[in-house]
């Protein structure tokens, strides 16, 4: 159990630089294995998740380990299809090695996935594509075995634009004769990376940030280096940070593209914003005004990972702010937990009204998945006195040293594990 134990009532000032991407490291470590190849990945942030990532990879034959931000991976070796429950359990995204392994053998054998309990999270898309790239499926309770003598190019059309589905057509496509088309693709810029890493590869996709994806197999290289993006949704938390609690803070190594939505509404909550190509500067005297509607969407829409810690900054904002979640149908777990700081939050199905209060009062919090935890986590920030919330190794999924960054800032928070 990791215990944070926050005293509020800091501002933040100075800069802070944001670790690369967890989201897109994932499934590029799961690409790895696509090919028989070397892959140096550099900017690779210390986490729980990749560590999981790692131990697949090691588990089905092949080499890897991190040292520092840069990870090494040997996947010539791979020697199993099939990954085994208690690894596949640590988080949702292992599914991504459906793909690759099928691309790679031919076939895969594997459990559904863990991670945060966020709702249903079908892989109904992901199991659909693949079939519609000629792959046999069978579900037998909690596992799943793809099969495929030969993988065929074909037109994939994606109801709903998931990231992980896109993500495993795109690796399992790799492997398949002739051109695959996914029409409905997911357009966030870890799609983009994915295609960029894959191309090196020896990979010829293009259309990645756009509806349309066009893979037309591949001519595998054998050795690659490749740096993974930054990470906009730890950046978006930080600025959420800053934001709530007051201060000048300068996030570096980011894209502000990448999170320009969370920028635009720290912007019309009162916030100075000054973006250049690789920094945010962000500027808040700690009093916020309430934002009328928030409401998620795939990107280029606002992010469902940054509505926790958007509405963790927004609880002391003067007025009402109304958040809308289209994602996941139970991502206001943590307003339950925000609540007992003295929060003012009505949740009715997937709406969730914010009416800003004067006061917060630090109390024992319990982490519900890793944004709510992080959301948490801010709201202590700008709590009086402390704030203990107790995680079940939910935040250090997915932030890198977020204790350390924070102190850097010059919040009073410390980690115990």
């Amino acid at each position: 159990m990791d215990i944070w134990r926050i005293r509020g009532g800091r501002r933040l000032n100075g800069t802070c630089f944001v670790q690369g991407s967890k989201n897109a490291t994932l499934p590029i470590i799961a690409a790895s294995l696509v090919v028989p190849a070397g892959s140096e990945l550099l900017n690779v942030p210390q986490l729980r998740d990749v560590d999981a990532a790692l131990r697949i990879v090691r588990h089905l034959g092949c080499a890897a380990e991190q040292r520092g931000g840069d990870v090494y991976i040997d996947s010539t070796q791979l020697s199993y299809c099939a990954i085994p429950h208690d690894l596949m359990e640590e988080m949702r995204s292992s599914v991504i090695f459906m793909g690759a392994l099928l691309a790679r053998c031919g076939e895969a054998r594997l459990s559904l996935p863990g991670g945060c309990q966020l709702g249903k999270r079908p892989i109904d898309l992901h199991l659909a594509a693949l079939r519609g790239l000629g792959a046999e499926i069978e579900e037998n309770g909690r596992e799943i075995y793809c099969r495929a003598a030969e993988l065929r190019g074909a037109e994939i059309v994606l109801p709903f634009p998931s990231v992980g589905a896109t993500e495993n057509t795109m690796l399992a496509a790799c492997a398949a004769k002739g051109e695959t088309v996914i029409h409905g693709a997911a357009r966030e810029p870890e799609i983009t990376a994915l295609q960029e890493y894959l191309n090196l590869l020896g990979a010829d996709i293009s259309g990645a940030g756009t509806g349309d994806i066009c893979i037309r197999g591949m001519e595998p290289e054998t050795q690659v280096c490749f740096r993974i993006m930054p990470d906009r949704i730890v950046a978006s938390t930080l600025a959420c940070a800053a934001a709530a609690c007051g201060g000048d803070v300068e996030l570096r190594g980011v894209n502000p593209a990448h999170f320009s939505t969370v920028l635009y509404f720290l912007n019309q909550s009162g916030c100075d914003i000054i973006s250049n190509k690789r920094s945010v500067r962000l500027i808040s005297d700690g009093r916020l005004k309430a934002v009328e509607e928030i409401s998620t969407a795939p990107y280029p829409g606002f992010p469902t990972d940054a509505q926790p810690v958007l509405m963790a900054a927004l609880l002391k904002a003067e007025g009402r702010t109304l958040i809308i979640e289209n994602i996941f149908e139970n991502r206001f777990r943590q307003a339950a937990e925000l609540r007992r700081l003295g929060a003012d939050i009505t949740v009715s199905g997937r709406r969730a009204e914010i009416w800003g209060v004067d006061r917060l009062l630090g109390t024992m919090l319990n982490a519900t998945d890793l944004r709510g935890g992080a959301a948490m986590i801010i709201a202590g920030l700008c709590a009086e006195g402390e704030t203990v919330v107790c995680d079940d190794g939910h935040v250090t999924r997915g932030y890198e040293r977020f204790d350390r960054k924070l102190r850097s800032l010059g919040a009073d928070v410390n980690l115990e594990y």
